[in-house]
């Protein structure tokens, strides 16, 4: 049996559940379950051939969750005894070193740099920022040695693991998963952008508000799919003038994601130049490029560098509203040079960007783990 394990991420997550663990268990004849904290129950998916495990969800917030909770998925786990445990949040490395002291086989995956992510953080005090971003990759450091193997999200979080057991599994779509049978035309569809995904001031929120106030016409909207973070925020963002273009539409499953990208011209993704953010490789671009829509995003190097690479958007200074406001103009100005920046995108992710390639990676790591 392998389980992958969360008790931080949501039994939808598209890493681990749609594209880790249904690859598992299509490539292989053991039982591969996900086991989550969310009290929602067990299910079985059928069409990704996993089942679900709900291991409760124990009340009294972070704490409870990293402690109490901590040991609860820790027994739960333990009694099943799998070939290979797999987790996924960093606050269950003391889970997997007592798993791997149990005689289990662990796997880490690092879906983010997190002491990078630390020195983000503006609820921790400044000076402890360093401090706490250096205890935990030493924490990071010294338990990668002990585990079987370490599964991170790009290869700059790969440098910080050891080389022989770290393989790098990058969050690129699925190819066919967010293309409809009959999307409307490019030139037909209305004046519309995107942004699909967690909303927080880091990844631009205020910027794409104020922005719609400054572009040119005033029938272009923003559909916004995502839930907002912290609790809160929403009443900040939409008190700006430019919310009255914004069509909200909550947390979006998979489907209406698909239908959002098939009928709007460009989708951004405009980050803060945070540390966390300046070598990350965010799924929904990607998702922009297998949609064949042109990209409007921040102007980091990486970011150049694939979006330049195939020539598919435009980049901009993520904390510059006018700057957003000109990129967005442009693509609906330019309609034909957008639908072809749309077209290169997305001819990159069928070359590149895909999971079907990474997912034989995996697949591959996983091989060589279940015959050690």
């Amino acid at each position: 049996m392998i389980i992958h394990f969360s008790t931080v991420h949501a039994r939808t997550d598209t890493r681990i559940r749609v594209k880790q663990v249904a690859s598992l268990a299509g490539a292989f004849d053991e039982r591969v379950a996900l086991y989550v904290q969310d009290g929602k129950g067990n299910e079985r998916d059928e069409a990704h051939g996993i089942e679900v495990m709900d291991t409760g969800l124990p009340s009294g917030g972070r704490l409870a969750r990293m402690t109490k909770g901590a040991w609860r998925m820790y027994r739960a786990v333990r009694r099943a005894r799998p070939s290979v445990a797999h987790f996924h949040d960093p606050e269950l490395i003391p889970v997997g070193l007592a798993l791997k002291f149990s005689g289990i086989k662990v796997v880490y995956d690092v879906h983010e740099d997190v002491p990078r992510q630390i020195l983000g953080k503006h609820w921790i005090s400044p000076w402890l920022r360093r401090p706490v971003a250096g205890l935990v990759e030493g924490v990071e450091w010294v338990a990668a040695r002990v585990f079987d193997g370490v599964v991170t999200a790009t290869p700059t979080i790969s440098a910080r693991f050891p080389s022989k057991k770290t393989v790098t599994v990058q969050n690129f779509p699925i190819l066919g998963e967010l293309v409809l049978p009959e999307s409307t035309p490019f030139s037909e569809r209305p004046l519309h952008v995107v942004y699909v995904g967690g909303i927080t001031a880091a990844r631009g929120a205020v910027e794409m508000v104020d922005a719609l106030e400054r572009v040119t016409n005033d029938q272009v909207r923003l559909q916004l799919g995502g839930t907002f973070t912290p609790v809160g925020r929403e009443n900040e963002v939409s008190a700006l003038p430019g919310w009255s273009r914004v069509v909200a539409h909550g947390w979006v499953d998979r489907i209406t994601v698909a239908e959002l990208l098939g009928n709007v011209r460009a989708g951004l993704v405009l980050f803060h130049p945070a540390p966390n953010h300046m070598d990350a490789q965010p799924n929904k671009m990607f998702e922009y490029m297998a949609a064949a829509l042109p990209v409007i995003a921040s102007d980091f190097p990486l970011w150049r560098k694939i979006i330049d690479g195939a020539r598919c958007g435009l980049l901009v200074d993520p904390l510059d509203p006018q700057a957003i406001a000109e990129a967005i103009d442009w693509i609906l100005m330019h309609p034909e040079e957008a639908e072809a920046m749309g077209r290169r995108g997305r001819k990159a992710v069928e070359s590149t960007y895909n999971w079907e390639r990474e997912s034989e990676t995996l697949i591959n790591f996983y091989k060589q783990l279940l015959a050690k």
